[in-house]
């Protein structure tokens, strides 16, 4: 299993929407919707309101280990 597939997983086990997302679903205008048990909203992958999630996607695509920021040594 690949890490998106991985980090998919856990957006797709994860049943809790904020009622705006209930909200947009039930327009059924094309701007939201669901498949194979992942909501996309305009085009994009709802992100749970799930601490864990958030931060796995945050440290997987912000924080990559052969990068370092370029006010790093300022911080230090």
């Amino acid at each position: 299993m690949t890490e998106d597939s991985e980090l998919l997983n856990k957006i797709w086990r994860n049943n809790m929407r904020e009622h705006k997302v209930e909200q947009e679903l039930k327009k059924e205008n094309g701007l939201t919707w669901e498949q194979d048990g992942i909501t996309y909203m305009d085009r994009w992958i709802y992100i749970p309101n799930n601490r864990k999630i958030k931060e796995q996607i945050l440290q997987e695509n912000y924080d990559p280990a052969d990068v370092s920021h370029l006010e790093q040594q300022r911080m230090m």
